[in-house]
């Protein structure tokens, strides 16, 4: 970058840094999770309202680490013996939460709209992303990401994350070559699933190296410095092999973690004492990074693009808002559980937020959107990642100590 330029990326990043703080400081005096006031930062300083800040590609390089950090601090918190216990409920959820709103906004786009099978396609693809950064900040903001239902929901956003990528991959082939190779989606899929075997298990190696070296080392910051290595190095693997780039933080995150087990039964229990002081050396660096991209996805919103007059917009975002929510909602109604839990799960699904923009993006690029499809998909996506906080937030206040609650006769532990 030349001198102005480098002027110009530190005064985008003292923008985003203090903004993000003062608008979630504001926020949470306001009883409104702190992301929303993160998101709304980005709103502000961007081209929907001030237009100070565009998204460049280096802020979208500092929000992708971002993003990628704070799965990692989620796979460090995370039990796997109770996200193995909510397994089969984080796949129901996942994949009715997948499948429903893909043919509710398939359908709807079709024969309501009268849009074409591809662009209906993407159409539904775009509303069956769900933001697991967005979900998991707002959790930790009340303070429930280590609950029962926050076990469920995590493994039913990333499941649906590894579906949503399969879904690109195979609507990006159909874009570009007029067809779908069998082949190579099944390559996608073959790497995906060898990533999660292996990569956790890679990592509890390394993390035993680690921990030697720490020992050993006489100058301060080996851990922070090796673990954030090591997080990238899994994120950089993830995408080398088709998966996305958060999952391989998640991974990461996961074989850290206080309780571990590797595939097919094999016990390896981490030091606690030692995932402890991992997570926290790394808080403070997550911290720092998190904000940022929370701030991007509000930057990518351009709320000016929206003809407010237009009203195939207005009956378009709508119907597919109801979609939008609806599909995620009944995904949680199927699982055993007691409403509210029920509802704090499927709230928790809703927000599309960032994957939801990659979906929709990649449309507009590809020519399949027009202006008012994508306009009207940015208007789903901006209210799908905006209200559900809300609503979460306000089913915690009133009946938090009843959430996660077992059904009476249901086996397990109670939360």
């Amino acid at each position: 970058m030349s001198t102005m330029e480098t002027q110009t990326f530190f005064l985008y990043l003292l923008g985003i840094l203090l903004s993000a703080r003062v608008f979630a400081e504001l926020a949470v005096r306001l009883k409104a999770p702190a992301v929303i006031g993160e998101l709304i930062a980005g709103v502000v300083l961007g081209p929907s309202l001030l237009g100070w800040i565009e998204p460049v590609q280096v802020i979208k390089l500092l929000a992708e680490i971002g993003i990628i950090l704070l799965l990692f601090e989620v796979g460090l918190e995370t039990d796997v013996t109770r996200l193995a216990r909510s397994g089969a409920k984080s796949v129901a959820v996942a994949i009715s939460g997948f499948v429903l709103p893909f043919l509710l906004g398939y359908a709807a786009s079709r024969w309501i709209f009268g849009l074409d099978a591809l662009t209906a396609a993407f159409i539904g693809g775009t509303l069956t992303a769900t933001s697991i950064g967005i979900t998991v900040r707002v959790l930790a903001d009340l303070n429930r990401q280590r609950s029962h239902e926050a076990q469920v929901i995590l493994g039913a956003a990333v499941l649906d994350d590894v579906l949503g990528v399969l879904l690109l991959a195979l609507l990006y082939e159909f874009s570009v070559g007029g067809g779908v190779s069998l082949v190579n989606f099944g390559k996608v899929l073959l790497f995906v699933s060898t990533f999660f075997v292996l990569a956790p298990a890679s990592a509890k190696i390394m993390s035993l190296v680690i921990r030697r070296f720490d020992k050993k080392s006489e100058i301060p910051g080996l851990i922070p410095t090796a673990i954030v290595s090591l997080v990238l190095f899994f994120a950089w693997l993830a995408h080398a092999i088709g998966a996305p780039e958060l999952l391989g933080g998640f991974a990461a995150g996961l074989a850290l973690s206080r309780r571990f087990f590797l595939p097919f039964g094999t016990a390896l229990h981490s030091n606690p004492i030692f995932s402890e002081r991992i997570e926290r050396q790394m808080k403070p660096i997550v911290h720092l990074f998190t904000p940022i991209f929370f701030v991007m996805v509000g930057l990518s919103l351009n709320l000016r693009e929206v003809d407010w007059g237009s009203g195939f917009i207005w009956s378009f975002s709508m119907l597919l808002l109801a979609v939008a929510v609806l599909g995620k909602l009944a995904s949680a109604f199927l699982v055993r559980e007691t409403t509210l839990t029920r509802l704090a799960i499927g709230f928790s699904m809703i927000p599309r937020g960032e994957v939801g923009l990659i979906f929709a993006e990649l449309g507009r690029v590809s020519g399949i959107f027009t202006n008012d499809v994508y306009a009207g998909m940015i208007i789903v996506i901006a209210l799908t990642t905006v209200l559900p906080p809300f609503a979460l937030k306000w089913l915690y206040s009133r009946h938090g100590q009843n959430i996660g609650k077992r059904n009476p006769g249901e086996d397990g532990e109670v939360q």
